[in-house]
């Protein structure tokens, strides 16, 4: 939904099956259908400027593998993977060791953005759980770019202060982002949606960098208009209307 909001085109290829309502996930399975079958019937369509997000993956070490080499195979110009530990609310996926064999088999092919939050960064470092507050930037993101992430989009939101501040990290060096005000509560799928409207502001023209400044920015513009199904649960992100074409 968000990609069409941008005037991008979705083709969704399912990575994980869940059973989750408002109140969180309860259960993660891999897709009963083959992703790489999905893959390979949508190759057709990926001409021209397109790109691929990868978020919640619950694929078996074997079923990863073989969808890289496909990647590897189709090459799409634009590429960010949201290293995803555990949904926002429920139970867990992944671990650190998990996310590293990930990397192992993803990153080497080149041109990933990778767009961890702090507790993912600090869990893939191997870091204890204080490092998620304390610990540097350059810690948390060197790890990835020695992985062979082309770029670290490194999310503030698990930092201390009343301050967020993402950071923009490559072997270059380390690039702060706006700083804006803490937004009062929480709410779900946050880095889904930065990562799915990153890559759609990517296929509409946007470098990098301002790609990341633009999806925060909606991210904070539309923080008010989240809610909660029956009035349970932790607020998620309402879709927005889609702009209607002139009569």
């Amino acid at each position: 939904m968000t990609l069409a909001e941008l005037g991008c085109q979705p083709m969704a290829v399912c990575l994980a099956e869940t059973l989750q309502n408002g109140l969180g996930c309860t259960r993660i399975d891999p897709p009963a259908m083959d992703p790489v079958a999905r893959l390979e019937t949508l190759a057709p369509h990926l001409t021209g400027r397109w790109g691929v997000k990868l978020g919640l993956c619950a694929l078996e070490a074997t079923g990863f593998r073989r969808l890289c080499a496909t990647l590897r195979h189709l090459a799409p110009p634009l590429r960010i993977w949201d290293p995803i530990l555990a949904p926002s609310a429920g139970v867990g996926l992944h671990d650190g060791g998990d996310l590293r064999r990930m990397a192992a088999d993803l990153l080497p092919m080149g041109g990933w953005v990778v767009s961890p939050n702090r507790g993912e960064a600090a869990a893939f470092a191997g870091l204890p759980p204080e490092a998620i507050r304390s610990a540097s930037i350059e810690v948390l993101a060197t790890p990835w770019l020695e992985a062979g992430a082309v770029a670290v989009w490194l999310k503030g939101g698990h930092a201390p202060g009343d301050q967020v501040q993402d950071a923009w990290v490559t072997t270059d060096g380390i690039q702060l982002l706006e700083a804006a005000p803490r937004l009062p509560g929480d709410r779900r799928g946050t880095g889904c949606l930065l990562s799915a409207t990153w890559l759609g502001l990517r296929l509409q023209g946007h470098d990098d960098l301002s790609a990341a400044l633009e999806s925060a920015r909606r991210l904070r513009n539309r923080w008010d208009r989240a809610f909660m199904p029956g009035g349970i649960g932790r607020p998620m992100f309402t879709p927005l209307a889609l702009p209607q074409e002139a009569p």
